[in-house]
């Protein structure tokens, strides 16, 4: 049995923390509670809302990234999340419940939605992921694509920007019938 190990990183935007585990979390893609009503499938998650000032938690595949309340205080959350964490993952306990749902990507749809899919799980998401974010598909329509950020990414000052210069840019490359990319 392997020590469960965490470590601290700061991500780009100031109102979040990520939390790298030497273990995996999820199978695959990420778990965003934006409040802690929506954790009840989750009890690293309720375990992480319990930490005082915690807003937000996103699950990876072996991170957790914690945004801040306003009244939260960070040196409360860099000591108190690793002990949750170690703490609920030493005691093997479950990141989701068993009957948790994953969704899986999405197979159907245009063959640009397909190309659009491809591009960000292949290039985007693991990119987003180590600044402690994730992004997802929302739609693709009349040449616009509208995506998800979550995470760090969901509130980052610098969010709009990296979605317009490094999303986007890399998707038009990828898909030339792409005339924007916005946030839902």
């Amino acid at each position: 049995m392997s020590e469960i190990s965490v470590s601290l990183e700061f991500t780009p935007n100031p109102n979040t923390l990520k939390f790298m585990v030497n273990q995996s979390l999820l199978p695959q893609g990420a778990a965003n509670f934006t409040d802690a009503s929506q954790a009840a499938k989750s009890p690293l998650a309720q375990r992480l809302f319990a930490v005082k000032g915690v807003q937000a938690v996103l699950i990876g595949t072996n991170f957790v990234t914690i945004t801040k309340a306003e009244a939260g205080d960070w040196d409360t959350l860099a000591d108190e999340v690793p002990k949750a964490l170690e703490t609920h993952l030493g005691q093997k306990l479950p990141v989701v419940d068993a009957d948790w749902s994953f969704a899986a990507p999405s197979q159907g749809g245009s063959e640009i939605e397909q190309r659009i899919r491809a591009v960000l799980d292949s290039d985007i998401r693991p990119a987003v992921a180590m600044d402690g974010g994730d992004i997802t598909f929302g739609k693709y329509e009349d040449g616009i694509v509208y995506l998800h950020l979550q995470g760090a990414c969901s509130s980052c000052p610098s969010s709009i920007m990296t979605l317009k210069m490094g999303v986007e840019s890399r998707l038009k490359e990828a898909v030339p019938e792409i005339k924007e990319v916005v946030q839902i």
